[in-house]
């Protein structure tokens, strides 16, 4: 059994859907960020820099993890699935790329544009063009791929959906960018995509394009 400690985030949606693809057994331990529960002394024992989501694997000797991309792969690789060895540099490079630039650069979007807008002009203008450009770079890459990686969806894959999961966020148009948008699509359709979406709100609905 493995403890989930996470919050209805992108990140958090990430280890959820893994965790429902591979078809391990879990717990969720909510955490409450806006009443600072990632903060908390037991929490940070496991996620030093109070991020979620982290996890502890009771079935293998209680082992804590903290940080979405080495979550995504201590699952890969405990599970053997979504993450071969032939493919493992690419998927590494489209897992690293979330981890270093789709996701900080999308959030710091949602900061300036979802939650705070007005606070600065310069951060919405800036965030806005960046995360633009990562709809058309990942559009022109899966022009000529299936998948982040290749023809197989992986853990690249896994880490990158929910954040483009928030494009009604945006204000961009996920339908301008028909290669992204019929992987979005793909992706969403299936079933533990759908169960991992709502681990912490089953009511909760997939945005459509």
């Amino acid at each position: 059994m493995i403890d989930l400690f996470s919050s209805d985030t992108p990140n958090g949606k990430k280890v959820s859907i893994m965790l429902e693809e591979v078809g391990f057994d879990y717990n969720v331990k909510k955490l409450d960020l806006s009443k600072g529960d990632q903060f908390k002394p037991n929490f940070k024992k496991i996620s030093p820099f109070s991020k979620i989501p982290a996890i502890i694997d009771h079935s293998n000797n209680n082992e804590e993890v903290f940080e979405s991309g080495a979550i995504l792969i201590y699952l890969a690789e405990q599970s053997g699935k979504l993450y071969e060895k032939k493919n493992k540099l690419k998927i590494d490079q489209w897992l690293m790329a979330q981890m270093g630039s789709i996701g900080p650069f999308i959030g710091q979007y949602h900061y300036f544009y979802h939650f705070n807008k007005g606070l600065s002009k310069t951060g919405e203008k800036r965030y806005f063009e960046i995360t633009k450009n990562i709809y058309k770079v990942l559009n022109d890459h899966l022009m000529n791929n299936k998948f982040l990686a290749g023809l197989d969806y992986t853990i690249a894959d896994i880490a990158t959906w929910p954040w483009i999961a928030r494009h009604n966020w945006h204000d961009i148009g996920l339908k301008n960018y028909s290669y992204l948008c019929s992987w979005y699509e793909i992706i969403a359709e299936r079933p533990a995509v759908e169960r991992g979406y709502k681990f912490m709100d089953p009511k909760s609905e997939i945005p459509k394009p």
